[in-house]
């Protein structure tokens, strides 16, 4: 009677666990390229997917879906201006190793409400806590004050974004969210990570990749400058001394 009774709650708490599984995200991109050509003036990306079980059913349970989408990582100096005798000049400076070219990201609701600090900063959810790895000794003062600057920048241009309650879930299982590019979005491989989460627990992720690339003589002027870059800075000179002295005769013969 012992054995059997053993045996039932075994099999019981194998059907449990088994009803617990963590699920799993099929993500999915409307463009995974998107071309820049003359007169680009910008384009909405759609990140959607599915929420399943293990075995490829509905989930059937409320999560929170997050969706990043992340540009190309690149150094960049940061400098604060001051005005000095009436004059603006370079004063302090810090250089950040891996800053985002673009940052986006939206949420079935405010992040604070889905997740603790520390998974936040753990899986970068939100401006808040990107990890932009500054170079060099710096006061964490002014690796806060520079930080935030270099995100405000980037946000006033359309680069960096947030959008809570940006993402929508049907029927416990499909998720969808559209995430705008601006015209000025930069070239490279992108990627779009979800996040599937419950109870302040990350329970699922996947990504997708997007290449932001430029066509025509945009991206023959781009390969110029990016492979031969002595030589584009020569020509791009000699072509603005070129239109100044043409400009100069022209007027001249006015």
């Amino acid at each position: 009677m012992k054995g059997a009774l053993s045996c039932l709650l075994a099999l019981a708490a194998i059907v449990v666990l088994g009803g617990a599984r963590d699920p799993i995200l099929v993500p999915e991109v409307s463009q995974h390229e998107i071309d820049l050509q003359q007169g680009f003036n910008g384009t909405d990306l759609l990140l959607f997917g599915a929420l399943l079980t293990p075995d490829g059913s509905r989930a059937a349970k409320d999560y929170d879906i997050v969706v990043v989408l992340k540009g190309p990582t690149q150094s960049i100096v940061l400098r604060e201006k001051q005005k000095m005798a009436g004059i603006w000049v370079n004063a302090a400076s810090t250089e950040f190793r891996s800053a985002p070219s673009y940052y986006a990201v939206a949420s079935t609701r405010p992040i604070a409400d889905i997740v603790d600090d520390k998974t936040a900063a753990i899986y970068e959810l939100g401006l808040k806590w990107l990890q932009l790895s500054p170079i060099g000794a710096i006061d964490p003062e002014e690796q806060v004050r520079f930080a935030a600057g270099l995100v405000e920048r980037n946000r006033d241009a359309g680069l960096y974004r947030e959008d809570e309650g940006g993402v929508s879930v049907s029927e416990q299982v499909l998720y969808q969210a559209r995430i705008r590019l601006p015209s000025q979005v930069p070239t490279g491989k992108y990627v779009a990570e979800t996040f599937a989460i419950t109870d302040g627990r990350v329970v699922a992720s996947a990504s997708s990749e997007v290449e932001v690339r430029k066509l025509g003589v945009d991206r023959a002027i781009a390969n110029f400058s990016e492979n031969y870059g002595f030589a584009y800075g020569l020509l791009a000179v000699f072509v603005s001394v070129g239109m100044g002295w043409l400009a100069g005769r022209l007027f001249a013969l006015v």
